[in-house]
């Protein structure tokens, strides 16, 4: 991974997520909720793309990757108490969420 500004590890991650049946509008919108907040924590949401595939057959239905400065940044993003206060819409939309560190080749 790169280095940041300051010589620490930038951090790059990519998050599966996958919506509760019947839930992928609402999932959106939690996302499009909590993923404004990344800039503010000196992340960049790279891409984000939604599945197609909605026939129940276990790939996710949206995919993220991020990129933030280091992990200060992401804690201070996990943390965030606007993000934190999203939880019952997250957990009334979100089935499941994968998140791993990823890098360039």
């Amino acid at each position: 991974m790169a280095d940041g500004q300051d010589g620490a590890a930038e951090l790059r991650l990519c998050c599966l997520l996958w919506a509760l049946p019947g839930r992928r509008q609402a999932m959106a919108d939690y996302e499009d909720a909590v993923l404004a907040l990344v800039p503010e924590h000196g992340g960049t949401v790279l891409q984000r793309v939604l599945s197609t595939d909605e026939d129940g057959s276990g790939t996710p239905d949206e995919v993220q990757l991020f990129r933030f400065p280091d992990r200060a940044a992401l804690d201070g993003f996990m943390a965030d108490p606007r993000r934190l206060a999203l939880a019952p819409q997250r957990d009334a939309s979100v089935a499941r969420t994968q998140l791993f560190a990823v890098g360039e080749r």
